[in-house]
């Protein structure tokens, strides 16, 4: 069993300390979601170009954690490639999760707003209003225990 595993595990069965609930980043591991949930299977499409870095993040459905710093559940980063990706998120329990997604083209991990990407969960309006944090009522979608598929299109300046 890889560390992931066992901390997905723990907190499952509630062993895991509050703080080791949060910040667990994964690979992507499509194997994950040719079985039984829960998990999300997030397609993100209209990626500009295969130069940088995509990070696919996972939040809790609620306004209390949806955005906030140091409060995301999974992170898969991996190498962009133009058009779509496809990527596999497993969840320790169903619930009401909400996905931020993010193309970091220059992979220098700072937000340059124009020249990176993003996206949501049910694909909300990103105006120059609500700079680009929609609220978790416009992001947020509920996964039982089967794998939930999800479709991400890519927005740039």
């Amino acid at each position: 069993m890889n560390k992931v595993s066992l901390v997905l595990l723990l907190a499952m069965l509630g062993a895991a300390p509050a703080g080791a609930q949060y910040r667990h980043e994964i690979s992507n591991d499509m194997a994950v979601c040719s079985g039984n949930g829960p998990a999300i299977r997030v397609a993100v499409h209209g990626i500009r170009s295969a130069q940088g870095k995509l990070r696919v993040q996972t939040y809790r459905g609620t306004e209390a954690e949806w955005l906030k710093k140091g409060h995301w559940l999974t992170r898969i980063e991996t190498p962009a490639r133009a058009g779509s990706m496809t990527f596999c998120v497993p969840l320790t329990a169903a619930g009401t999760y909400a996905v931020a997604v993010r193309h970091d083209v220059n992979a220098n991990g700072k937000t340059e707003i124009t020249s990176d990407g993003g996206a949501m969960s049910n694909n909300p309006a990103i105006t120059i209003f609500n700079l680009g944090k929609p609220s978790v009522r416009k992001t947020a979608f509920t996964v039982g225990n089967e794998v939930k598929s999800i479709s991400i299109n890519m927005r740039y300046m």
